[in-house]
Parts: C-alpha cells; structure tokens; sequence
C-alpha cells in the first residue's frame, strides 16, 4: 500500500492488485485500530505545527506563541492542540501483494491527529473515506469511523492538566503584559484588556482533572480494493453501536472482523452480496463488465452540496485538467464531491495529482504548478476571505459547505450545457432532489426548474420513462420538496396537470421483495441513472473518434519506443467535422492528458487485452451504429436524450431483489477463556491471535445452503450424463465447486457445454484452495472454476 494518497492516478481505478485468486476474492483486505498510544503519553504533532509556524512565517504574522523544534502552540488550547495518532493495531499484519503503509493509512484515518473532548462537548462519531493510490497506478479504499473515548490513563489526563496550567499561565501574562490576547480562533472576538471574557472562554474551552471528563478519538478503519463505501460504512457503524451499547454483542467482536476480512468474498462483476455485521446483514452489489463501473458514493449528496449548475461547471474545470480545489470543514464531503465528479467522466480518467483529503503535513502540495485535485479541510469559524489561494488563472476553487465556487479565466462552456443542464434536472426531480442544491436557488436555476416544470407538462413524460411507468412519482407523494416546487410552479403561472399513474409502483410492490431498504435502492438508481446522462454525452461527442485515430506502428515495441515522436490523433480533421459551438471547449479538451491515455488505450488495445472502460465505452458506440445505421458524418449540434435509463435502473434493481451470494454468517472462533472481554463504551482490544490469518480450510465457502447442494448434485448428474456418450467422454472423476468457484461462480444457468468440460485436476489447477472435506476418497478431482474461467 504503498504512497500516501497524493500521488497521481487514475479517476476510477479498481484494481486489487496482483496476487493469488484467494487473495483478490476477498471483500476487505485490512482492519486497522488508530488513537492514542498510552505509553507513548501526549505527542505534539511536529509537521501540523512547523505547518502553522510557516504559514504565520508567510502571513507575517508572530510566531513567539509557537516553537517549531518541540511542536508546542503555547497559543491554542490544548484541547485544541494537535497531537500524534498512532495505529495500534491492524489486521492481517501484511499482505505481499498489498503492503500496509502504516504512515499514509495513521495520517489518513485521523488527518487532524488526535481530537481531545470533555463531558460538555459533542461527541458523535464521524465516518469518512480516503484514497490511497498505489506505484503502479492502483487504488485501495479505506473507509473510517471516528467516535469518542473515555481517556482512563491518569498520566494522559494528568499531562492535559499540566498543559492547561502552563496554557493559563501564558494567557494571563499576554493579556497583562501586551495589547493584545490571542487564544485561539474562538478569542479573535475579545477585546483587549477584557479579563472576564477572558475567564469565560477558558471555563468554556478548559480542562480540570478533578471535574470534567477526558475523552479522545479513536478510529476504526475497513481498507478495501473496491468503493463498496455503503456496505462498509454500515458494518462500521455495527460494531460501534457494538461497543456502545448496554448489552454486549451477540459474539465477541473478533468473530465478526474475522469473517469481513477472511470469509466474505468480493461480489462477482453482475451479481449482489450478503454479508453479515453484528446485528443486521449488509448489502452490496456490483455493476455486471458490460456496465458503467462500480462507485458507491451517492451522487445525491454532491448535487445537492454544489447545485447542478455549479457541479457542471466544476466537472468541466475537471475535464480541461485545470487546478481544483475543494474546500470543506467535512472530510466525508470532500470525498463525496471528488469521487463523485470524478466517476462522471467515464471514459476519461484524471490523470494528474488527486488527494481528497489533504493532511495538514502535505498542504505545500497546493503550490505545486501541475494539474491536481484536492480538498483541503477548513477549519471551524474561519474567515474564508483570509485563505490564501495560490495565484494561478486556472484555479477552480469550490466552497462546498457555502455552495460557492470560483472559476478560471477564459472558461469555456460544455457543449449544449442547457440541454444537458435541463435533462439532469428531469431525474434529479424524479427522485425529489432540487436541482439548484440544498442551500439556495440561483436566479438562473430557477428559470431552469421553470424550464423543466413546463417540458414535464407538455409531454407528460420525465426522460424516457413513459407516461404509463412513472412509477417514482408516487414515492413522492407528500414530499415537501416536491409540494415547494408545485406551489413555486402555481405562483409563476405554470399549470401542473395531474400524471397518470395507472401503473403505479404501489401495485407492483406485492411481488416486490427487496433484500436492501428502498431508500438504498433509490440511491443505487439515481447513481447510475446520472452517470447513464453523463455517459450518453461523450458516447454522442465521441461516436466517431475511431476513424480519426491513427495507427502507424506495426508492433507495440515499435510504438512504444517512437511515442512521444508520433501523432496518434487527427485533431485537426476531427475538429473540422464538429458543429461549431463545440470548439471552444473541444479544442481544449483534445489536447489534455486524460484524452491522450484514451487515445493511447485505443490503440494498445491492438496488441493487449482492451482497457475496461475504452471496451464499454466502444460497446455503446456500437449500440448507436447498430440502433441507427450511422455512419461517420458531418456532425450536428443537436441534443440526444439518453435512452438507457430504464434499463440500467432495472438492472440494479433485479441484482438487489435476489441476492447471488450470501457469505456465511460470523461464528465463534477459537479464542482462550477470558479473551473477548465486553466493556461499555470501550473498543476492546483484540486478540491478534485469532485475527492475524484466516482459515486453513474454510469448507463454508464450499457448502453454505442447501441452494447449494442442488447444483452440486445437478453437476454430479450431468457428470454421469455425459459419460454415457462415447463421443464426449471426458476423464471420469467428481466435479466440484471450489472455494474460490464460490465467490465467482453461480450454478444459475444449468451445466456448462461438453467442450468446457474440465480438463485438469483439483490439485493442478487450484492450488490455493483446500480440498473440500465432502469430497469422495479416490475419485480424481476437478475444479469447476478454474477450468470455466
């Protein structure tokens, strides 16, 4: 796991890494503990402050208040202060194929370091994700819960009195020896000489060992080679109530992180996972290789924290490879936008710097003159005006928590942005989300939303769902977004007529059984049905991009020795045969790096297996040759509504209404008498034991339900069936379904063609699976999966 999340990589990656097929099958690789380390007592931490010095160094402002060399802010309050973090435990210790950078994962499961509380302040648990891009390119997941708690080591609090003391010390010297008294960010306010506001904010912001309560933050983290962001961050959420709740857990807590880590397997491409966490199963599903990959974080929330209009804007900043800067006093939203923004520009990936979550050590990184995209957390009641931005003419900054964002100079507008504004606007109003966000409403959106109102009543028809299937329309009954928009569309003089819903989905939830709560479900589709809009314009813009690429070199060593020599890409010609609005920002567009990577993957593909997302992307564009008999032509500047919206919501929903795999439910391991203790309120400390490797010979994965066992017996009668045809006679010997078959494969199709029957033994060709218990005595072996794939 090597990098710290700021090196460069690409906008979507998926990649577990390379490995044994055990390894890749697996849903979490990590479970990472990180807080406080008792004997290592209270650390300053040395690059957050020697940041804040140089920063005060910068701004010419004093700096006798801080000492670089021993990390000590005399001027902030200690509960204020930042300290070190340590990781204190994670699970498996390595992995070969994905090493555990123990810095990058400290620094980016507590970014701020350690946060210390009293009885008299909030203590809810925050979640938030990071990113962490591997040397080759790759990416692995993590995702964090952070929660609150009760600090029982008397030198810890005794330190914390101690710095309070000297903290005190220095605050009554500066207001009597000085003109001016400077605390902290929440003393900007007093006035100078005013001791009893002075004595106010330390009762508010103070720390008496012999009355208040100490409590500090701790992190609990899932690393993952995929965003299944929703299924971990409920599992997370589990053992935190786990840990807080009156009663202890069903199991002891190993049980349950043994199972996620060692006997949950990663749904396969096209199927849905259960899996369970301490008190209710988890669901999570996977886009089938035909579909637009995986992303997990909900789009929703990034269009109502930016509004459409302004997230279009930033997504064509993205796109021209300009600097992007999010700014964010939440570090889950900085994640939600990033991820979100960039998952839109499938099939393009970014290519350049992308941390989402800037450490306060790493914050020099905004100087660099490059391409970048980051998030740069602000702190509480700061004065934004006082942010020193780098001067750059291409800097996007985007104030996610005030709906705000500053463009670059000589901005060019995406091609048919109203049009493409307004049909976004239509499923963003299928699923009640106002289009201009969730802050306020901008004069021009409101026109749109006027725009959009009215095109609803005309047509009686929200996209392409057909008037006899707008079956989101009476999820909204009630809703008061929906009700503000009726009355908004009443007083401007459009008249909304009533729709029909004849086939409502009311009717058709009888034989409805989701295996995951609608809200979820909503989610998952208004996901992708985004992404299909999104999608849909570059498969219009690029519809012909293949006959203006060019391929001179005959072999790929040739083409990669003369690369930077050679033009791979007729931009002239391809530009000449666009409609005219669509050069400024195509012109622009064509000379960036995510378009060469496209280009280049294009034609690499000659000599190795295609790119993921240049294959799905030329499959649609086959679709429209199929579909429309075009032919590369003149192009025109006329907007095309996708017409795949339906049918990729309906693909979601069918993977969610029955699962393909359920994992086997967590169960007591074998731990010693005594180990598992359950404290309230105390994440227990686990026994590395029983967690540092997973099952030698995890059979579950073989037999988990009778489901199960009736395709193994199908198999074992296809077997004698086909071995009465002298023609087709294959190896005699028992056909089994391996561990890994398990996490890959479904017996939903019935048996495969006699040419695929298999052909090499179990021990030959699945090495790293155990041989099931069930199997018969000698009788020679084979592997199902391995011999399918």
């Amino acid at each position: 796991m090597s990098g710290s999340g700021a090196a460069p990589g690409p906008g979507s990656g998926s990649s577990s890494g390379s490995g044994s097929s055990s390894a890749a099958c697996r849903f979490a690789h990590y479970f990472v503990l990180c807080g406080i380390d008792a004997d290592s007592g209270l650390e300053p931490d040395e690059l957050a402050v020697l940041y804040q010095w140089l920063e005060a160094d910068r701004h010419s402002k004093s700096q006798e208040a801080t000492n670089p060399t021993s990390g000590e802010n005399f001027d902030q309050s200690p509960l204020r202060r930042t300290f070190k973090s340590k990781v204190l435990a994670h699970y498996p210790q390595n992995i070969e194929w994905n090493p555990f950078d123990q810095d990058a994962v400290n620094m980016l499961c507590m970014p701020k370091g350690l946060s210390f509380r009293t009885q008299n302040e909030s203590k809810d648990p925050q979640f938030h994700s990071f990113i962490i891009t591997r040397e080759d390119g790759s990416r692995t997941y993590g995702f964090v819960l952070t929660f609150y708690e009760e600090v029982t080591s008397k030198q810890i609090c005794t330190a914390m009195q101690t710095l309070y003391q000297m903290h005190n010390a220095e605050q009554y010297s500066s207001v009597y020896a000085s003109s001016s008294c400077s605390m902290d960010s929440l003393a900007s306010s007093i006035d100078e000489g005013d001791t009893t506001s002075l004595l106010k904010l330390q009762r508010y912001n103070s720390y008496d060992i012999n009355r208040d309560t100490l409590y500090v933050s701790k992190s609990i983290c899932l690393i993952t080679p995929l965003p299944f962001m929703q299924a971990c961050k409920k599992f997370l959420i589990q053992l935190y109530k786990a840990v807080t709740s009156q009663q202890p857990p069903p199991l002891p807590l190993e049980s349950y992180i043994h199972n996620i880590l060692y006997e949950v397997p990663l749904p396969p491409p096209g199927r849905s996972l259960k899996f369970y966490g301490v008190y209710e199963p988890v669901i999570c599903q996977r886009p089938g290789t035909n579909e637009l990959p995986l992303s997990d974080y909900p789009l929703h929330e990034a269009f109502e924290l930016l509004g459409l209009e302004n997230l279009v804007q930033v997504f064509t900043c993205v796109l021209l490879e300009m600097q992007i800067l999010l700014y964010s006093q939440d570090y889950q939203r900085l994640m939600t936008v990033a991820e979100g923004i960039t998952t839109l520009l499938f099939p393009f990936q970014w290519q350049h710097v992308y941390v989402p979550i800037l450490p306060a050590s790493l914050l020099h990184f905004l100087d660099a003159p490059v391409p970048y995209l980051m998030g740069l957390q602000s702190k509480e009641g700061t004065d934004r005006s006082k942010l020193e931005l780098p001067q750059e003419a291409n800097l996007c900054f985007v104030d996610i928590d005030n709906h705000f964002i500053e463009l670059p100079e000589e901005f060019p507008q995406f091609p048919n942005k109203v049009d493409f504004i307004q049909e976004l606007s239509e499923v963003l109003l299928q699923f009640g989300i106002p289009p201009e966000g969730s802050l306020h409403c901008s004069e021009s959106a409101t026109k749109l939303k006027n725009l959009v109102l009215k095109d609803l009543v005309n047509d009686k028809k929200n996209g392409n769902v057909s008037t006899n299937n707008i079956s989101m329309y009476e999820l909204l009954k009630g809703n008061e977004t929906i009700a503000r928009l009726q009355a908004l569309a009443k007083r401007t003089g459009v008249t909304v007529e009533k729709m029909d819903l004849s086939a409502s989905l009311g009717e058709k939830e009888k034989d409805l059984k989701l295996q995951c709560e609608e809200a979820e479900l909503r989610d998952y589709q208004l996901n992708v049905q985004l992404r299909e809009v999104f999608a849909n314009r570059f498969t219009q813009m690029f519809a012909d991009y293949e006959a203006f690429v060019i391929q001179t070199a005959q072999d790929m060593e040739s083409w990669l020795t003369n690369r930077e020599q050679m033009q791979n890409f007729d931009k002239a010609s391809f530009l000449s045969d666009q409609p005219e609005p669509y050069l400024p920002f195509l012109s622009r567009f064509i000379e960036t790096q995510m378009f060469a990577t496209f280009i280049d993957n294009k034609i690499m593909s000659q000599w190795e297996e295609k790119d993921p997302l240049l294959r799905v992307f030329d499959s649609r564009i086959e679709k429209i040759r199929l579909y429309n008999g075009r032919a590369p032509t003149l192009r025109t500047s006329i907007y095309q509504k996708c017409s795949t919206l339906k049918e990729a919501a309906q693909s979601i929903e069918q993977r969610l209404m029955k699962m393909d795999h359920t994992a086997i439910h967590p169960h007591l391991l074998d731990m010693k008498i005594g180990q598992g203790k359950y404290e309230q309120g105390f994440f227990p400390k686990l026994q590395s034991d029983v967690l540092a490797t997973g099952p030698t010979n995890n059979n579950r994965w073989v037999s988990r339900s009778a489901t199960t066992q009736r395709r193994k017996e199908r198999l074992r009668q296809h077997s004698e069936h086909i071995g009465l045809d002298n023609d087709l006679r294959e190896p005699s010997g028992e056909l089994l379904v391996c561990q890994n078959s398990m996490a890959f494969w479904e017996w939903d199709q019935g048996p495969p063609p006699p040419a695929r029957l298999p052909k090499k033994s179990f021990s030959e060709c699945c090495l790293v699976c155990p041989l099931p218990e069930s199997a018969s005595p000698n009788v020679p072996k084979f592997c199902l999966w391995c011999c399918l794939k």
